[in-house]
């Protein structure tokens, strides 16, 4: 498995969380963003530059990622399409995004884009606060947690 990180809109402290989870358990971990990153040195972590533009960074990100593989976005079509490649998506507040739940929120977004095209003011997200931040972790948690289950399960068969 490799983590992906949409990472131009990710909040720092939710890629925090994921550097050092990647380092503790040792899984490939890579921010793609089309602007010059800094993060920790470590044989896990790593960061791609894309080139400017709306959605290039989730292009590449499901391009290049594999079945299993977990991407950290926001981002509902990056997620949906994820999900479509057999792999997996988190929000950075800690929803786990499912093959159900992207469809009605991809729905949802695209009402909401329709009445912002529209003129409609809609308003933006909430701010970002430490209950995401916890239900975030806990969500990555519980995902780790049952991804090495399958694997100690699948080497004990």
């Amino acid at each position: 498995m490799h983590i992906w990180i949409d990472a131009d809109a990710c909040p720092k402290v939710i890629k925090e969380i994921l550097y050092r989870a990647a380092v503790r358990v040792r899984l490939p971990l890579t921010l793609v963003a089309n602007t010059q990153l800094r993060h920790p040195k470590s044989e896990y972590i790593n960061a791609i530059r894309v080139g400017a533009g709306a959605d290039v960074a989730d292009a590449y990100i499901i391009e290049h990622a594999e079945p299993g593989d977990l991407a950290i976005t926001a981002d509902i079509p990056l997620a949906a399409g994820l999900i479509e490649k057999g792999g997996f998506a988190l929000n950075p507040r800690g929803e786990m995004y499912t093959s159900d739940n992207v469809r009605s929120a991809l729905s949802m977004r695209n009402f909401m884009d329709n009445l912002r095209g529209e003129g409609v003011l809609t308003g933006g997200p909430a701010a970002f606060s430490a209950a995401d931040k916890q239900a975030f972790s806990n969500q990555l948690d519980r995902f780790l947690t049952r991804y090495f289950l399958r694997i100690k399960t699948k080497e004990i068969s």
